[in-house]
């Protein structure tokens, strides 16, 4: 199902001529065909502009989800959000200890490295 400019107005809750723009300034793809009706794709005309709550279907679902069925899947939820709480306490601590080994290796590269050039001019005439 294509939406007309008329149609994706009322679907949008804009107006004819905020679509059209759209239209115009490329933000949304619509063809048009040789009468000048334009056809506008309903997923490419609601990823710019979302549908109105009138536009949308009104159907009840048939099985609606008993509240254990809701409160089980809410446990679910909070144990996978624990899981993943944990998951990240993990790896904050193992950046953590990288970066303390990081931090030690880089002292001691430090403490290693010192000057072995000689001093001064006669110190490298005769290397003392």
């Amino acid at each position: 199902m294509v939406y007309t400019l008329g149609e994706a107005a009322r679907a949008t809750g804009k107006s004819k001529a905020t679509i059209s723009k759209a239209i115009k300034s490329g933000r949304v793809s619509a063809r048009k065909d040789e009468t000048g009706t334009f056809h506008i794709d309903p997923s490419e005309l609601h990823r710019v502009y979302p549908p109105t709550v009138s536009s949308e279907h009104k159907e009840t679902p048939e099985n609606t989800p008993e509240k254990s069925d809701i409160d089980g899947t809410i446990r679910e939820l909070q144990a996978r959000l624990e899981a993943a709480h944990e998951r990240l306490s993990d790896k904050e601590t193992v950046i953590a200890d990288l970066r303390e080994d990081r931090d030690r290796w880089r002292q001691q590269a430090t403490a290693l490295l010192s000057d072995h050039r000689p001093q001064g001019l006669l110190k490298r005439l005769f290397g003392r």
